[in-house]
């Protein structure tokens, strides 16, 4: 191994480190020492590569977002049935597996964070703004194909989202009223009511 992919290998481990950490005790009580010793590396090993705890975190940030997008690649990527990987897009970020529910806590605690830092905030709109993208290329494959009904496909992914968004931070919340099994009965419903041209799965 090289030590270009040793010290990218040695990065990506810090950074998986930070978010387990921060999606357990939040980046606010997040200490270096902790993210540390989850690596088996020194403090030290940690400030090579991030200088202070600010970029460690806006780091994570970044790679929690690339993270959720490579599990997901052979959705957005692949050139199938546009409902189809809507409908299974949705069902990923659903926060069910234990992987996913630790991506959407890092989220939750980007979100607080941007509320008084200009910089995170800057960065959730660009990460963010990639995801609403790729929401919306789905939705306007669909609009092509005469599976999804009209209009601005960036306005539907954003209904989409929004929905997805709210829904999901009340299953973090451990909500007694809501639950991930009611959560994908919502999302279908208005999935079928507000995107999806009626009758056309069935026609497929």
């Amino acid at each position: 191994m090289t030590r270009t992919s040793v010290v990218a290998a040695r990065r990506e481990q810090i950074l998986g480190a930070t978010c387990e950490v921060a999606a357990e005790v939040g980046f606010r009580s997040l200490r270096v020492t902790d993210v540390a010793q989850r690596v088996g590396c020194s403090s030290g090993t940690v400030h090579y590569y991030f200088a202070t705890k600010r970029a460690l975190i806006r780091a994570a940030f970044e790679h929690n977002f690339q993270a959720s997008l490579a599990r997901r690649a052979a959705i957005l990527d692949s050139d199938g049935d546009a409902v189809v990987r809507l409908r299974s897009l949705i069902a990923s970020y659903l926060p069910e597996s234990p992987v996913t529910v630790e991506a959407w806590k890092v989220w939750a605690e980007l979100w607080v964070g941007a509320l008084h830092d200009p910089d995170l905030r800057e960065l959730n709109d660009v990460v963010y703004g990639a995801w609403r993208s790729r929401v919306a290329e789905i939705i306007a494959e669909g609009q092509r194909d005469g599976t999804m009904q009209p209009g601005d496909p960036q306005v539907l992914a954003n209904a989409v989202i929004g929905l997805i968004d709210g829904l999901s931070i009340q299953v973090l919340l451990e909500s007694r009223s809501l639950d991930v099994l009611h959560v994908h009965e919502v999302c279908d419903l208005i999935l079928r009511s507000a995107v999806l041209v009626p009758g056309a799965e069935a026609s497929r």
